[in-house]
């Protein structure tokens, strides 16, 4: 069976073509789309793998269907049919606590979860639309990040607010980047040979659009920076992360806005871009800082390695210490400069970077950055979101589910 996957992020996408046969699973082809309808000082660009070709393709990429429809063409022109399409969809609200077979009942109920994270599962959304069309009946999938953080407990997940609106509105905190989470933890206790119904482990998914971080204890899931949206949190890309929520009122009266104003501005015209005015990507800003020191490119860059830490030093806490910290995603594996200022300052917690293995550090693969002395592991490693969708997709269609 090969299974096409579809990954779609704010501002990036992800496919791979997986032909799996019982346990085994191969990948035939992968990519990955950069910059998709974001503001950078740097070109957007469709990268491919694929049996027969393997090619760069530097273009406008304004939304995800575009990019749906290049990865669909050039799958067709290397001949690679497949017989199944799985998603991830970020937010599945009180509808999906698990993944499903996508039928028109249930695309109802995705559609009833676009407003729950409007920059991430609207374009999910496309990209199905984009595969129903262009792959009429085809058997497709979705797979949902909040799945994940089901474990959380209730003095974790519930909002301090009255319990008559919680109970009719259903507000909870639900926690993103579950599948990615799902895959690092489940390797890092392999890696490290611990086990990990007992190991304590934080984990930073630092992504070019979206970022968190986890607290995974006993075996689950226990707190997390994201919330009822995957705005909360860390200072992200165009994201504000935590905000004091009086302020949305202030902003509702002072500009004259409205609701959706507010999401935008909030969403994709803050965070990294708001504060240094110019680009929404943190490579760019450290770019910036090395060429000229522009203050608000320092401002940007210091405000979302203090977060990072904040997080990082309070999970510690929560858990009464740590074994493992982990850095995923573009960011989290290929950042080293970022990595050494999260780290600088967290000794008191166990945490020593080997400043020289970090900077030497083997792109795409596993890599352990902790000198020999300390206390916590920590280790870069290649997030694969992809092969979690594909896994449960395997079982999925055979009538099963995966266990998160």
């Amino acid at each position: 069976m090969k299974v096409l996957v579809f990954n779609c992020g704010s501002s990036s996408l992800n496919y791979k073509v997986f032909d799996i046969a019982k346990e085994r699973y191969q990948l035939l082809a992968s990519g990955k789309a950069h910059r998709v309808g974001v503001t950078s000082t740097q070109a957007a660009f469709l990268e491919h793998h694929g049996p027969k070709q393997n090619k760069k393709i530097e273009t406008q990429l304004p939304n995800h269907q575009v990019v749906a429809q290049m990865v669909l063409d050039q799958l067709e022109s290397e001949s690679l049919g497949v017989d199944a399409v799985g998603h991830r969809f970020v937010h599945g609200g009180n509808y999906f606590r698990q993944s499903v077979i996508l039928t028109p009942e249930n695309k109802e109920k995705l559609k009833a979860c676009l407003p729950l994270a409007p920059i991430h599962n609207p374009n999910s959304f496309r990209v199905i639309q984009v595969c129903m069309q262009r792959l009429p009946g085809i058997p497709e999938y979705v797979t949902f990040d909040t799945a994940f953080h089901a474990t959380l407990p209730p003095h974790a997940y519930t909002y301090p607010l009255p319990q008559e609106l919680i109970d009719r509105f259903g507000y909870r905190k639900f926690g993103f980047h579950g599948l990615s989470y799902a895959y690092v933890i489940s390797r890092a206790a392999e890696l490290m040979e611990l086990s990990i119904s007992s190991a304590r482990i934080i984990a930073c998914h630092l992504g070019t659009g979206g970022s968190s971080v986890l607290a995974y204890q006993n075996g689950a899931a226990v707190d997390t920076s994201m919330g009822f949206s995957p705005l909360p949190g860390l200072v992200m890309s165009t994201r504000t992360g935590d905000l004091d929520p009086i302020l949305p009122l202030f902003l509702l009266d002072n500009l004259g806005c409205t609701p959706e104003d507010l999401e935008i501005i909030f969403n994709k015209k803050s965070g990294l871009l708001g504060v240094s005015g110019f680009s929404s990507d943190l490579r760019d800003l450290q770019d910036r800082i090395a060429q000229d020191g522009y203050p608000p490119a320092i401002l940007a860059y210091e405000m979302a390695v203090h977060r990072i830490k904040k997080y990082i030093g309070a999970y510690g806490v929560l858990m009464g210490g740590l074994d493992v910290l982990i850095f995923t995603d573009d960011i989290g594996v290929h950042n080293w400069k970022l990595r050494e200022a999260v780290c600088n300052g967290l000794q008191w917690l166990g945490i020593d970077l080997d400043l020289t293995a970090n900077q030497n550090y083997t792109p795409n693969q596993n890599n352990l950055l902790s000198t020999p002395s300390s206390k916590v592991k920590i280790i870069t490693m290649p997030t694969d979101e992809e092969w979690v969708i594909a896994s449960e997709g395997n079982l999925l269609l055979q009538g099963q589910h995966a266990d998160f």
